[in-house]
């Protein structure tokens, strides 16, 4: 830290004690570090370029705060959605309201609960612009018939950005590209284990996390794999 300090300071730019926080990992033992004798200000989670970090590592508590952001700006436009074009309602909730909830989503490991959470928002927004009242026993399949749609379309987005941004990544020799492939040392710990970013990518694509890195270096073939891993198909 001093070292980050004394290159700040040649740049002009300095460190403010108080607004600096340190985050451990947690299974990592807890670290005093100093800037000019004054402690940092140990966290468990912080707000980086809108996204949270925890560090636990879990990623639902940003996805539940995505959603609930993409919510309040679903209900501030009530009188758009009381306009009788469908599809302008859908092109302002696809441009406007899924980019609010899907930001930083490359980003996210996705846990069951978590692809429930993000179809009931989806579901909510179409009930919302076809104004249908929850008390109207309509099945979510009727309404995705009604929008001239086959199937719903935010996570197979999440998807299709996730598959993306791991091609890009493989790619190019970065640190995203070594913290990927890189190892850790030492032993995991007991229990089951939890699960990975990279396991997104395997049971997405259908083969393995290597396969996918040989298969990006070429973009025309990555990017049938993608739209193949993403695309609708008719059940049997």
């Amino acid at each position: 830290m001093q070292n980050v300090k004394k290159f700040s300071q040649n740049k002009n730019l300095l460190p403010n004690a108080k607004k600096t926080k340190v985050m451990d990992s947690d299974k990592s033992p807890a670290l005093s570090i100093l800037i000019d004798n004054e402690a940092l200000e140990n966290v468990t989670h912080f707000n980086y370029l809108g996204a949270n970090i925890e560090a636990d590592g879990k990623i639902t508590p940003d996805i539940r705060k995505r959603l609930a952001i993409a919510t309040s700006k679903l209900k501030s436009m009530m009188n758009i959605w009381k306009s009788q074009s469908t599809p302008l309602k859908m092109r302002i909730l696809k441009s406007c309201i899924f980019p609010v909830a899907t930001y930083g989503c490359e980003t996210w490991t996705l846990t069951k609960k978590d692809v429930e959470k993000i179809d009931e928002f989806e579901m909510k927004c179409y009930r919302k612009i076809l104004r249908i009242p929850w008390t109207a026993r309509r099945t979510n399949q009727n309404i995705i018939q009604e929008l001239g749609m086959k199937e719903r379309q935010l996570l197979k987005n999440i998807k299709q950005q996730k598959l993306k941004y791991f091609g890009h990544v493989v790619r190019h020799n970065s640190l995203e590209k070594l913290c990927l492939e890189g190892a850790v040392e030492g032993r995991r710990g007991r229990g089951r284990p939890r699960r990975r970013w990279t396991q997104d990518i395997s049971d997405w694509l259908g083969f393995s996390v290597r396969k996918a890195s040989i298969l990006a270096q070429d973009r025309d073939g990555f990017r049938s794999a993608v739209w193949e891993a993403t695309s609708y198909k008719d059940p049997p």
